[in-house]
């Protein structure tokens, strides 16, 4: 197993410089930086924060990586993994990706405290699971296409989803359907995207009537979203949320501005999250097979830890789930 030594030698800086450079650290020129990733890359050089890895290899726990341990939208993905994990005599801890590269999650992911990985955080880039993912750290990913040795992919269609989502308000007989997106680097929220024009375009909507809005995933951006769609002198029909939280604000919104939902503008959110049947009208939504999607990652990762390493990506569909807030009259 290389050492720290074996990096800084082959990138040709001082131990310390090494160290420095493999936490990020703001001293270390980039260039320098790219030398020294470069060669713990290549040496396949992983910290070890635990003594006992270094006797056993082993610590029968498994990670699942998430960039907000507070969401509506996790516990279905853990039970799956839970139990998967459970199952194979392993314990699940799920920690927050909060700090990027210099935080606690980071730290555990490149310090190979874990026997395995599963990243649902768009915080965690690329460059670091592709240093951390190795023949002793298999990771699965959820929120991205990542193709490398050791990396392996389940990934929802999204697609699909927005596409039913849109297809649903269009067959209602809306036509000036909003669209309200997560954060700019989120696949999800563009693949989501990618099915409201496909419905949009094979329904002939004239492209003056689709408009977009950002609402960064999050109820407080919904919200904000539905105060800006309420000045507009022009009411869109109706909105399809790229997720339940941004949907959630958006009723809020709306109900605090005297805009009726369905009667006024209709709403479809995305995950099928637990409140969506109870917030009031009941949200259509598009439910993610959430506890799927953890069972199977968990799945995965044990066959991959069991060296099984020709894996395809694994694609699970969605379902759309119709309620009040998108029927046309607000008929049950």
């Amino acid at each position: 197993m290389a050492t720290i030594k074996d990096v800084a030698k082959k990138a040709k800086v001082a131990v310390s410089t090494a160290s420095l450079a493999l936490h990020h650290d703001k001293r270390v020129k980039e260039e320098t930086r790219q030398r020294v990733l470069e060669a713990a890359q290549e040496l396949q050089y992983r910290p070890n924060g635990i003594a006992r890895d270094l006797k056993t290899r082993k610590t029968e726990t498994i990670c699942v990586l998430l960039h907000d341990l507070g969401g509506p939208f996790y516990s279905e993905l853990l039970q799956g993994v839970q139990d998967v994990a459970a199952e194979n005599g392993y314990n699940t801890i799920a920690s927050g990706s909060t700090g990027g590269k210099h935080g606690a999650g980071a730290r555990l992911l490149l310090e190979r405290r874990v026997d395995g990985v599963i990243v649902l955080a768009q915080d965690v880039d690329d460059e670091m699971i592709l240093r951390a993912a190795g023949n002793d750290l298999p990771v699965v990913v959820l929120d991205r296409e990542l193709i490398s040795k050791n990396i392996f992919t389940v990934r929802v269609d999204n697609v699909h989803g927005g596409y039913e989502a849109t297809k649903h308000l269009l067959d209602e007989g809306y036509r000036r359907i909003a669209f309200v997106s997560g954060p700019a680097d989120s696949l999800d929220s563009d693949e989501r995207y990618e099915g409201y024009l496909k419905a949009m375009g094979e329904y002939a909507v004239d492209e003056s009537k689709r408009i977009t809005y950002n609402g960064r995933f999050t109820e407080e951006g919904g919200y904000s979203v539905g105060r800006v769609i309420a000045t507009n002198r022009q009411l869109p029909e109706a909105v399809f949320a790229a997720n339940d939280e941004m949907a959630v604000g958006l009723l809020k919104a709306f109900q605090d501005k005297g805009i009726a939902v369905p009667e006024d503008v209709a709403v479809v959110g995305f995950d099928n999250i637990r409140i969506s049947e109870y917030v009031r009208p009941a949200l259509s939504t598009i439910k993610q097979p959430m506890y799927e999607m953890g069972a199977v990652s968990a799945q995965l990762l044990f066959q991959a830890m069991n060296n099984s390493l020709e894996l395809e990506p694994v694609l699970l569909r969605t379902e759309l789930v119709v309620r009040q807030s998108s029927r046309k009259g607000g008929r049950q």
